[in-house]
């Protein structure tokens, strides 16, 4: 390993930080709408940005927390954790 550390927490978040960078026109659980600084995605029927969601996760909120703190349903969050996901997966795939 080239004398790295391996950090599970680091590891764990890595998708997170990656979710920016998947094409979320793909995902059909969010919707991209005009805002300050050009088009924002949000959850589907919401003005919940992804990045927020995204953030809170990254700071360490469980998933039930985030849910509910920005009033998502179970399924509008399992629906962009998974596409995020597997956008993780498929990125990591093709290295």
């Amino acid at each position: 390993m080239g004398g790295q550390v391996f950090d599970p927490e680091e590891t764990s978040l890595a998708w997170l930080r990656q979710a920016g960078k998947l094409d979320w026109s793909e995902c059909p659980a969010v919707e991209s709408v005009p805002g300050k600084s050009g088009r924002v995605w949000v959850v589907r029927g919401t003005d919940i940005p992804l990045a927020d969601v995204f953030i809170s996760l990254e700071e360490g909120h469980p998933i039930e927390e985030v849910t509910e703190g920005f009033g998502l349903t179970r399924e509008q969050m399992k629906a962009v954790l998974q596409f995020a996901a597997e956008g993780f997966v498929l990125a990591a795939s093709n290295r």
